[in-house]
């Protein structure tokens, strides 16, 4: 029982700010990032800057739910099971939300004509 309890805390404590980050992006005014390092679109290069946000905030939202999610699951069969769903979702959902973000960037990127 000790276990679930410390496991559950350090669940929350860890994808808290995943969660937040996703309420963040969502309720920005302004375009987001994805990339760590990387300065965001500038607001002239979004076609809609609001539905890119929202869309981007509820990537990161889901992120942190699908976790939650994983481990709830994976409590019913032991540790184990938490241990490579939870896994399968931070390298799964990693791959999934670098796909998704290089699709909206696709959807609401503004196309630049040649350089004259």
């Amino acid at each position: 029982m000790a276990e679930t309890i410390f496991s559950s805390v350090v669940l929350l404590i860890s994808i808290s700010p995943i969660i937040i980050l996703g309420v963040v992006q969502y309720r920005s005014k302004e375009p987001v990032g994805f990339w760590a390092g990387k300065k965001p679109p500038r607001r002239e290069e979004i076609t809609d800057v609001s539905a890119y946000n929202h869309k981007h905030g509820l990537m990161w939202i889901l992120y942190g739910v699908g976790f939650i999610a994983c481990f709830l699951c994976g409590m019913c069969f032991g540790g184990l099971a938490v241990a490579y769903l939870c896994m399968a979702e931070a390298f799964g959902g990693l791959l999934g939300m670098i796909a998704y973000h290089n699709r909206l960037n696709r959807m609401y990127g503004r196309k630049q004509g040649p350089c004259m």
